[in-house]
């Protein structure tokens, strides 16, 4: 059942990377099915191992300091290099998880053939340093065959200086297996680095797809951030107006001020319900595409009168004259219409709320200063939040908190030619 769901997860890996097919139905065969291939190559080497080792040779030194062969080979020695023979066709088995172990052991196996007659050798050298170059690394592939080699042929002469062999036996036996280990080495080199950089190119695919997922994330979040804060400065505002203008309706018992407080009120719902239809028309034509810029927001000069006609003693001061950036300009009617919001809602007996701008210096500062405030006063609600959000958009930064007794210090600084990436991304659709 669990190889059930691993294969069905590798298929479904495989179609969304698109994967193309093996090519070649028995090389595809041979990659679903590893253990039946170690086991049918362990098999074979076992085979074509085993027939050189059955003879041995047992030498003998002469009188006069040569060597002569004895007939009949010793059984310790047949014994010692079968079991040398089987337990490394058995070690290749493991040759994909242990290919440094079986290497180590094809060598062991190759100084045990110098004591045959005709010293040869079977496949393990060319299969165990084919194993090494593409289960470990090219590089553990040729110092392997460096050491091996080189260990082979200090154990041959040493061998041979001691009488134990011939210098023919010594001979065969260093390039014999050098040309196993060659040949195993060179091939090994060029699947593993082909295999590796196979792997290389799914995984950067994977991580490819991983970052897309990621970044469809993360702009599906800024997109409900930035719906999040232009639902609470559109509502917010509004509400606190309407609310504002009807309490004041219903307070007077003069008729005509009651009638242009319902009449105000009425104007600012409708405004506000052109607005949110103007967002929604924005959201509806950039729905799977890139956002668009931000619709305009209200001026401030806007916000001051719609403040003003709720009863609040509202004051608006201006230094220069706007020529800021189309970002930082929507930036500056968010960050007064909130500011002033606020102190209407936390400030109801405020005597002063002054609006001060200052357009001529770099960077914009926008400062909203007003008394009455009255208990604590939360500094983590969301249109402070969007406040702080909507300031770091243009590069610029925010900062509210009491100044004084009852006094309430709204400050933010906004870079002149600060550029937001919404406004950016529009400007290069169009």
């Amino acid at each position: 059942m669990s190889n059930q769901r691993s294969r069905s997860a590798s298929l479904l890996e495989e179609e969304e990377l698109r994967l193309p097919r093996p090519p070649g139905i028995i090389r595809r065969y041979w990659a679903r099915h590893p253990v039946l291939a170690d086991v049918l190559i362990a098999i074979i080497c076992l085979l074509l191992s085993l027939t050189p080792a059955s003879i041995s040779t047992n030498y003998r030194s002469t009188p006069g300091g040569g060597l002569t062969v004895v007939d009949g080979p010793p059984l310790v020695a047949n014994i010692i290099i079968g079991v040398l023979v089987l337990a490394t066709c058995v070690l290749l088995l493991r040759r994909r998880q242990w290919p440094v172990v079986v290497f180590v052991a094809a060598y062991v196996t190759a100084v045990a053939y110098l004591f045959l007659i005709e010293p040869a050798g079977g496949p393990l050298l060319l299969v165990t340093s084919y194993s090494i170059a593409v289960y470990r690394s090219t590089r553990a592939a040729w110092i392997g065959m460096a050491i091996g080699i080189g260990s082979l042929t200090v154990l041959s002469l040493l061998l041979y200086f001691t009488d134990t062999i011939t210098l023919q036996a010594a001979l065969n036996g260093i390039f014999g297996q050098l040309t196993l280990a060659l040949i195993g080495t060179l091939i090994g080199v060029n699947v593993g680095g082909r295999k590796r950089y196979i792997e290389a190119v799914i995984d950067r695919s994977r991580q490819l797809l991983v970052e897309r997922d990621q970044q469809a994330q993360l702009a599906a979040s800024a997109e409900r951030a930035r719906i999040a804060r232009e639902m609470h400065d559109i509502v917010s505002h509004s509400l606190t107006v309407i609310v504002a203008l009807s309490e004041g309706a219903a307070a007077t018992d003069d008729q005509a001020r009651a009638r242009d407080a319902s009449a105000a009120a009425a104007a600012t719902a409708r405004g506000a319900l052109t607005e949110m239809r103007s967002m929604l028309g924005v959201l509806r034509d950039s729905a799977g595409d890139i956002p668009l810029a931000p619709m305009q927001s209200a001026a401030p000069h806007a916000t001051v009168a719609t403040a003003k006609n709720a009863g609040y003693p509202v004051t608006l001061t201006t230094v220069g004259e706007p020529n800021a950036s189309a970002s930082v300009e929507f930036a500056v009617g968010r960050i007064v219409q909130e500011g002033v919001t606020n102190a209407m809602r936390h400030a109801r007996g405020a005597t002063r709320i002054a609006v001060h701008i200052d357009y001529a210096s770099d960077p914009t500062v926008i400062e909203i200063d007003n008394d009455g405030v009255t208990g604590e006063v939360g500094t983590t609600g969301f249109g402070l939040r969007g406040l702080s959000e909507r300031a770091a958009h243009v590069n610029g930064t925010i900062r509210s908190g009491p100044v004084g007794d009852h006094r309430w210090m709204l400050r933010a600084e906004l870079p002149a030619a600060s550029e937001s990436p919404i406004s950016d991304r529009a400007e290069d659709a169009q």
